[in-house]
């Protein structure tokens, strides 16, 4: 049964958990033998506490010895990316400026996953401070695409995805900000939800853009995604953009929202650039709802096209701001060997950061600058609002849209050296953040070549339960979840 286990869905060895036909310490045992059997490949992990992540599985089968509930989670291993706090364990953000930081303190995504009961275990590989499309942009190195080693697994949630796809883990958290949770999930053949804006706390998760940033599970069912949405889902005090919604049992009502519904089919995500691969099998997932009785309607979001310059304008400007605090004297990596502290500053953020974080702020910190804010960052913020508009103006004839997520399925490492066509590779995912919409990235095929395609869908604000019940209802009928890379 031990190697059955790495692809068993989060239901399935819960199921086995109650009724005693495995215990959590078997199954964190059998989780940590695979990492340490694929992942000198696979590169998904920058660390784990093994020591540690079996103390939890003990503690937790001696909870359920001793009569106690079991959370919706209890027993379950669940790895974060390495930009989300776990007290006691390394926080890299994979960058060398915070390779030697351990975190004094738990995000509340991982008090919440703790007390649902999950084994809260490894530290994934992503781009360094969140800022990529690839995982190629690690200090630590690349992270490969299980279902082709050549490839990239997409970014920046790239070891979220690649580790679940390879039976690393049974169910991950990233963060997304312009498409880092839904692109790798969709370029490894998983689900990734990345939530309304404000509805999951980013209280301890390392800032990249504060007004784009979201946590976001990956998994590997849609009912999955509920469970550990509605684990980590909530209000939190500490952070000052988290709101007040009413959170339902999102696994429940996967049953009970059978549609049919009303999707739109936005036209300006149809065009050039569209692999013909990935368009093919994106056609074919509407035609399933259409199958289905659901009103398919083509809309248009008409400031699309200025959604990529929108979004390099705020995510650089608010990087720009965020990442001031690394200066090499309150805390992150110190320079030695300097003249003054403005020698000091200087030496520890160009040893410390990557090429693509200085590229970022450096056109964060222009367009910010003296002069120039009027004219890019205040006119962005207010195409952000037409941009928003659009997507709402949309929801009065529709109730969620279907689009692909990524316009292209895994690319070859290195194979994108030039910025600006890493940065079209979020193309389809930047204007749900400039929104704060939430969106979820499924599978819905491979290329003829075996690589995986995601199908995305985009709700309405805080309406999660609707759109994993669309979800669900398109995975029930397609087995593309049940396919695992060999490797």
């Amino acid at each position: 049964m031990a190697a059955e286990l790495f692809f068993k869905s989060i239901e399935e060895l819960g199921a086995l958990l109650e009724a005693k036909q495995l215990s959590a310490t078997e199954l964190m045992r059998t989780v940590i033998a695979r990492r340490q059997a694929v992942d000198g490949r696979v590169k998904a992990f920058n660390s784990s506490d093994d020591a540690d992540a079996l103390a939890q599985a003990a503690a937790s089968d001696a909870r359920r010895a001793a009569g106690q509930a079991r959370g919706p989670l209890e027993g379950i291993p669940v790895g974060l990316k390495d930009v989300i706090a776990v007290a006691g364990q390394p926080l890299t953000a994979s960058s060398k400026m915070l390779a030697n930081f351990v975190s004094p303190y738990d995000a509340t995504v991982t008090v919440n996953l703790k007390k649902a009961g999950a084994i809260v275990w490894g530290r994934l590989n992503c781009d360094e401070f969140a800022m990529g499309s690839s995982t190629e942009n690690s200090a630590f190195g690349p992270t490969a695409n299980p279902w082709d080693l050549a490839r990239v697994p997409g970014g920046s949630s790239g070891g979220s995805a690649a580790a679940l796809a390879a039976g690393e883990v049974c169910a991950t958290l990233g963060s997304d900000t312009g498409g880092s949770i839904r692109q790798p999930a969709a370029l490894c053949g998983v689900v990734g939800l990345k939530p309304t804006y404000g509805l999951v706390s980013r209280y301890g998760l390392a800032a990249f853009a504060s007004s784009l940033d979201q946590i976001g599970p990956l998994t590997r069912t849609v009912a999955d995604a509920a469970l550990m949405l509605g684990a980590i889902a909530g209000h939190d005090p500490h952070d000052s953009t988290s709101f007040k919604a009413e959170i339902p049992d999102y696994r429940a009502e996967l049953k009970k929202r059978q549609g049919p519904w009303r999707l739109g089919i936005p036209k300006e995500y149809f065009g050039a650039g569209l692999d013909p691969a990935v368009g093919a099998a994106v056609e074919q997932a509407i035609a399933f709802y259409r199958a289905q009785g659901c009103t398919i309607k083509e809309v248009s979001l008409p400031h699309t096209q200025f959604c990529l310059d929108t979004y390099y304008i705020i995510a650089t400007a608010e990087a720009s701001s965020n990442l001031a605090r690394y200066d090499g004297i309150r805390y992150g990596h110190r320079a030695k060997g300097a003249k003054d502290g403005v020698d000091l500053y200087a030496q520890s953020r160009a040893e410390g950061f990557g090429p693509e974080v200085k590229r970022r702020i450096i056109l964060g910190t222009y367009v910010l600058s003296s002069g120039y804010y009027d004219a890019y960052y205040l006119r962005a913020q207010k195409v952000r609002t037409l941009i928003r508009q659009d997507f709402l103006k949309a929801y009065h004839e529709v109730d969620a849209l279907l689009t692909p997520t990524s316009p292209m399925p895994a690319f070859r490492l290195g194979e994108k050296s030039d910025p600006l066509a890493l940065y079209l590779c979020d193309i389809y995912t930047i204007g749900v953040n400039l929104a704060g919409l939430p969106a979820l990235s499924l599978p819905c095929g491979f290329t003829p070549a075996g690589l995986p395609i995601g199908l995305q869908l985009i709700g309405q604000p805080f309406r999660e339960a609707d759109l994993l019940a669309m979800a669900h209802t398109y995975e029930q009928a397609h087995d593309w979840h049940t396919k695992h890379p060999s490797l």
